[in-house]
């Protein structure tokens, strides 16, 4: 076998191949097999029919056909493997010729990676927000803590922003009433917008026994997307009450004696937490520093073939949980149908620019992936993903989706590597030293693109 590579442009190239009519040997006589076994001539048995009863009965054409079928995977793969090209999907093979007893030629065009030069990036510098916890973000800290142990006792009187009403619902489309429409004890804390949008203002004002009507879009069920008239009965008002910050509340709502103990504990968490937003930010924005470094041409099947998953796992996955459509999410968002496609775009280049990049660094920088790093990435996945660690890991394996987390750890490593070379600030104008485990957390999420 002989082959030739052509360069079509730094994403996409075109194989000539050429065999040897000899080297198709294995193939047809597998061909012949196959046949075999399919066909019933009589006078042979099943199994025993001669090739050249095969040519006659059925045609030499048909034994080619089944013989170049099977063996131009074969071929096509040799011919990748000796251009050391790394092909990106499914070729477009054209059979140029084939002389029986002669000659098998074909072409297969492949889009590919690109050869990347990754540069000196130890010069990257960005700035990220300094950590700063004040009195207000503590405070409010225990004021949602304290809203958590809040206690509710039934009153007398109108209905208020803040109290716990306990309602019935019930749903009307075009004025028949819903299957799934009609709710009864349903707890709804006024204000909270966990309900449907117009419900505050319907009940506001009601006594317990008393009803009241407004017209709200449906976020979900039979008739999601519909404006449905609804009507809305009180049976029950409660106010709820909010516990005294004091020592005591500390020693009921945390493991502290003291109440400043506790504020000194959320001081401390919120620091954390901002500790881990900023590594998150300076991850996100070496990585935007490392893209502009390199030029990164995109093959643009890849790109419309990431475009069209990302739009069908938003529409059919995410928003159909949410009993929303594609144009109704626009419209909460405050986007044009031109607006989303032209964002989805740009996080799928920057998606596939990201892979490119990330995985050239494992390769310059030999990055390996142990068993434990794999298994730590797992264990995070399945956090996410909501699903058990045993759960996902045999997901993962039924699917072949291992080689898909060994790439994820190893990008998140080529990152990490990036932000260690980097100087990063914070606003303040302080050198910000990040935490290792901070940046592996995160950098998965960042990597997917």
């Amino acid at each position: 076998m002989k082959s030739a590579v052509e360069t079509l442009n730094p994403t996409r190239v075109r194989l000539t191949v050429e065999v040897p009519f000899e080297e198709l040997k294995d193939s047809l006589d597998a061909a012949y097999q196959k046949i075999n076994q399919q066909v019933t001539v009589k006078g042979f048995r099943k199994g025993k029919i001669p090739a050249r009863v095969i040519d006659q009965r059925f045609g030499r054409g048909a034994v080619l056909e089944e013989a170049v079928n099977d063996a131009l995977p074969k071929f096509y793969t040799e011919a990748v493997n000796e251009a050391e090209l790394t092909p990106l999907g499914q070729p477009e093979v054209d059979i140029t010729e084939l002389k029986d007893g002669e000659t098998l030629n074909f072409t297969a065009e492949v889009d590919i990676r690109p050869t990347l030069e990754i540069p000196d990036y130890s010069g990257i510098e960005v700035e990220v927000d300094a950590i700063e916890v004040s009195d207000e973000d503590v405070e409010k800290s225990v004021e949602q803590l304290r809203e958590r142990f809040a206690s509710t006792s039934p009153v007398e009187r109108a209905a208020e922003d803040g109290d716990v009403v306990t309602i019935d619902l019930e749903a009307k489309v075009d004025g028949e009433v819903l299957e799934d429409g009609v709710a009864s004890g349903v707890s709804y804390t006024i204000g909270s917008g966990e309900l449907l949008d117009g419900i505050d203002e319907a009940v506001k004002g009601l006594s317990a026994g008393e009803e009241g009507t407004f017209t709200s879009e449906l976020k979900g069920g039979s008739a999601a997307g519909r404006e449905a008239e609804v009507t809305v009965k009180v049976t029950q008002v409660a106010a709820r009450e909010l516990p005294e910050l004091d020592d005591d509340f500390a020693q009921l709502a945390s493991e502290f004696d003291t109440l400043d103990e506790l504020k000194a504990d959320s001081t401390k968490r919120l620091a954390n937490m901002k500790q881990y937003d900023q590594a998150t930010q300076a991850q996100e924005r070496v990585l935007d520093k490392l893209l502009e470094l390199v030029e990164v041409p995109v093959p643009e099947k890849l790109l419309e073939d990431e475009v069209n998953t990302r739009k069908h796992n938003l529409e059919h996955h995410q928003l159909g949980q949410m009993g929303l459509t594609l144009d109704k999410y626009l419209e909460i968002q405050g986007k044009t149908a031109e607006e989303f496609e032209t964002e989805t775009r740009e996080a799928a280049v920057k998606g596939i620019k990201t892979q490119f990049v990330l995985d050239e660094l494992v390769k310059k920088e030999n990055l390996g992936v142990n068993q434990e790093e794999l298994t730590e990435h797992l264990m995070r996945r399945a956090a996410s993903s909501g699903m058990s660690p045993d759960q996902f890991a045999q997901a993962v394996v039924e699917g072949g989706q291992v080689p898909l987390l060994v790439g994820e750890v190893a990008r998140g490593k080529a990152l990490a590597v990036v932000v260690e070379a980097a100087t990063v600030k914070d606003t303040n104008g302080e050198i910000v030293d990040l935490d290792d485990e901070d940046e592996n957390e995160e950098t998965t999420e960042v990597t997917e693109g």
